[in-house]
């Protein structure tokens, strides 16, 4: 089940207000360009930022999230009718013989690579992604560096604001974590909506993997020739990863 961050409709509505700055999508717009990609699975697109960016350039793409509110607001941006948009997760798509081996590029943006706590659904999701790719297509995705331990910044001192959002008046939030337990950091992110005082409370998990674990992962999905970088918006503190389908099959 997707975190109420993200599928509750109130919440989903003004997502996009409280995570203004998005230019972490400026390192996947420039992979596009790299790669020369014409086509893109977005995996986790959420309230639809990326996929709106790439349909203003002619991709055509592929949106999917379980949540099906945060789907509802992509819905309604600008060129969203010149995007597919599914409620559902990555192997839904491979399902369907008709995505097989149409898509240039597939990207999970943000922190979407690490929500996948259990290896047996990161490796599905891997599987069936590298099914929607071309003979030569690429994924490209994220992750925070362990050794950073970024968790111990989200705090509620640090990361407290009041946002004013057209339409609902101001709206206060917060991350503050809850919980470490080996790879696992679990956190807890309330939304409260000043106006009336309504609280809708989120509590979310991602999974810090090795480098060694998610390059290992990638080959065991078929993927070869992965590269990892820096993160060019998180110096330092997080890995680009982008591996390959073989060339043909």
């Amino acid at each position: 089940m997707p975190d109420a961050l993200f599928d509750h409709p109130r919440v989903a509505g003004v997502y996009d207000a409280l995570d203004a700055d998005r230019s972490d999508l400026d390192t996947y717009l420039d992979l596009v360009d790299e790669f020369g990609a014409g086509s893109v699975l977005d995996v986790g697109c959420g309230t639809g930022a990326f996929g709106s960016l790439l349909a203003e350039r002619g991709i055509r793409v592929l949106g999917i999230d379980p949540a099906g509110a945060s789907v509802d607001i992509a819905r309604t941006k600008a060129g969203a009718d010149q995007v597919t948009w599914v409620v559902g997760i990555a192997p839904d798509i491979a399902a369907d013989p008709a995505h097989h081996d149409r898509f240039d590029l597939a990207t999970m943006t943000a922190n979407v690579a690490q929500v996948f706590l259990d290896d047996k659904e990161w490796s599905a999701t891997l599987r069936a992604i590298r099914t929607c790719l071309r003979p030569g297509g690429r994924i490209a995705f994220e992750t925070r560096i362990p050794s950073d331990q970024g968790w111990k910044r989200w705090t509620r001192d640090r990361t407290h604001r009041v946002v004013d959002v057209e339409g609902e008046g101001p709206v206060e939030d917060w991350v503050h974590v809850t919980d470490l337990n080996g790879e696992f950091v679990t956190f807890e992110s309330p939304t409260i909506f000043l106006t009336d005082g309504e609280r809708i409370d989120s509590t979310s998990t991602l999974r810090f993997r090795t480098q060694e674990a998610l390059t290992r992962s990638l080959t065991e999905a078929g993927f070869t020739r992965t590269e990892v970088r820096d993160l060019p918006y998180a110096r330092g503190r997080g890995w680009l990863i982008i591996a390959q389908t073989q060339q043909t099959r």
